[in-house]
């Protein structure tokens, strides 16, 4: 029985599964949209939202240059930086993350991706699906 078991294992070991999403969350905030499958998409949908969240929440610290902020104030934004850093390896859009698409997204209550059905994909007829950023949508 699976009870209590979340998550889709979808065919992959741990560490791939990790890697998976780490690059995934990498080319969303880099390209505001990508398209996956369904099942891939709504896994992305809570660590992506989890992510941004964490840019989100010092979004208007982050903006500040670091000598006006206080000791504290310096605390938070680089555990929010380490945090995020824990999925997003790749550091152009971690910098991203934090510069353009935090800020844009620093009114929302959360909800920060959508998914969105488009079609089957020809070969294996998986459903395909697009994941995108809320805010980013007329500009992808």
């Amino acid at each position: 029985m699976r009870h209590r078991k979340s998550g889709r294992k979808l065919g992959r070991t741990s560490s791939h599964r990790k890697a998976l999403f780490s690059n995934m969350v990498a080319a969303l905030v880099r390209y505001g949209r990508i398209e996956t499958t369904e099942a891939k998409a709504k896994e992305l949908r809570s660590i992506a939202d989890r992510t941004i969240h964490w840019g989100v929440t010092v979004s208007e610290l982050a903006a500040k240059q670091p000598s006006e902020l206080s000791q504290d104030e310096r605390a938070k934004v680089v555990h929010a930086k380490r945090m995020a850093r824990r999925v997003l390896k790749d550091t152009d859009a971690l910098d991203k993350l934090f510069a353009e698409v935090a800020p844009q997204l620093s009114g929302r209550p959360g909800g920060y991706t959508r998914v969105l059905k488009t079609r089957t994909r020809r070969g294996d007829a998986a459903p395909m699906a697009f994941i995108e950023l809320v805010s980013l949508r007329g500009a992808a």
